[in-house]
């Protein structure tokens, strides 16, 4: 545990310093005065002023934040003050706000390009010949025999038994053909996970929700790949598109969802939730952690740039209102857009972590 709480530190506070990164860098650039910069939340543990900006460390770690001179609209003093971020263009102002998001984005890039060199698990094809090669489980789903066993997703099935009957597994249909010849029957699952060795015990269900299967897993031969370095990179770029379509899509679809049905079908993670994976993906190795990793940023940056209230695609929303009319917004409506906004994402953020807690215990 208390390794996974360090693990889970180091990545969400990469994540963290990456996006704060790209805002203090182009305020920097734009002429901006940075009076903060910060890793964590208040209360500050201790700070370093060099120049005009403190860098600070603060207790609560789960965070990170750059504060700009004017980012809040209030002027004071000289309302010319060139230094202000009110006074900078609209277009200066949105790359600064873009900049955070632009960052994950790229680190997404550097950590999949990074992972192709090293060497990534990948999919296998038909019946391609592939040393190394491993049926892997790559979805589990809710309340199955393989659930309620915690099998996990990334678990490589190494031997199905059954009385002194030992399967040792080579391809998917392996699985599969076992599985149909012993519905109903109670079954070990000899398992590989990172370097531990486990066995779980399952009843194969006769009668199963469709396109769920007697054990309730989807499998995939794979195997780890790696490409010369000047490939990794543009392997990662085309990774992070695809990532990036996919999780658009995702949210689309549980946006659309909770309008029309008001229900949240498909599965989110809060930070309780996020903490689990991180703890499943550093159990799987260091390649996997760092596959996660990548897509995090990827989510994250997506979050983000949606244009709801106090976020970064929020204030980049507020100024592409000020472009058309152009003039700003009463900042007391904005202002109460955002504190809105935010209490809105704290209360999802409140539930979907009650609902991550139940799930786990």
């Amino acid at each position: 545990m208390f390794t996974t709480i360090i693990i889970f530190l180091l990545v969400l506070g990469l994540i963290i310093f990456v996006h704060e990164l790209g805002h203090f860098v182009l305020a920097k650039r734009a002429g901006i005065k940075v009076e903060e910069f910060g890793f964590g939340f208040p209360p500050r543990i201790f700070g370093i002023k060099k120049g005009e900006t403190i860098y600070s460390l603060n207790l609560l770690p789960l965070g990170g934040f750059v504060k700009i001179f004017g980012e809040d609209g209030k002027k004071e003093g000289d309302n010319n003050n060139d230094r202000a971020f009110y006074n900078k263009s609209v277009g200066t102002r949105a790359k600064i706000l873009v900049a955070g998001v632009t960052m994950n984005i790229l680190l997404a890039v550097f950590l999949l390009g990074i992972g192709h060199w090293i060497g990534l698990p990948a999919i296998i094809e038909g019946d391609e010949i592939v040393e190394g090669s491993r049926v892997q489980i790559v979805e589990v789903s809710l309340d199955s025999p393989a659930d309620e066993a915690e099998i996990k997703m990334g678990d490589t099935i190494r031997e199905l038994q059954i009385s002194n009957y030992k399967l040792q597994i080579n391809t998917v249909e392996d699985i599969q053909k076992f599985i149909n010849n012993h519905k109903g029957d109670k079954v070990i699952v000899v398992l590989e996970r990172g370097n531990q060795i486990l066995e779980k015990e399952v009843v194969l269900r006769v009668d199963h929700p469709e396109n769920q299967g007697s054990l309730g897993v989807a499998l995939a031969r794979t195997a780890i790949v790696s490409y010369p370095w000047y490939q990794s990179i543009y392997k990662g770029i085309v990774d992070v598109i695809n990532l990036t379509g996919l999780i658009v899509v995702a949210f689309a679809t549980i946006i659309w969802q909770l309008i029309t049905t008001g229900k949240m079908i498909v599965d989110v993670a809060g930070p309780v939730g996020i903490f689990n994976l991180t703890g499943q993906a550093a159990q799987l190795g260091f390649i996997y952690l760092l596959q996660f990793t990548a897509i995090l940023n990827i989510n994250l940056a997506i979050i983000n740039i949606l244009p709801f209230p106090a976020l970064d695609g929020g204030r980049l929303l507020f100024l592409a209102i000020e472009k058309i009319k152009g003039s700003p917004i009463s900042q007391k409506i904005e202002g109460i857009a955002h504190t809105v906004g935010f209490a809105i994402l704290i209360v999802l953020m409140l539930a979907v972590t009650w609902r991550d807690i139940i799930r786990i215990f």
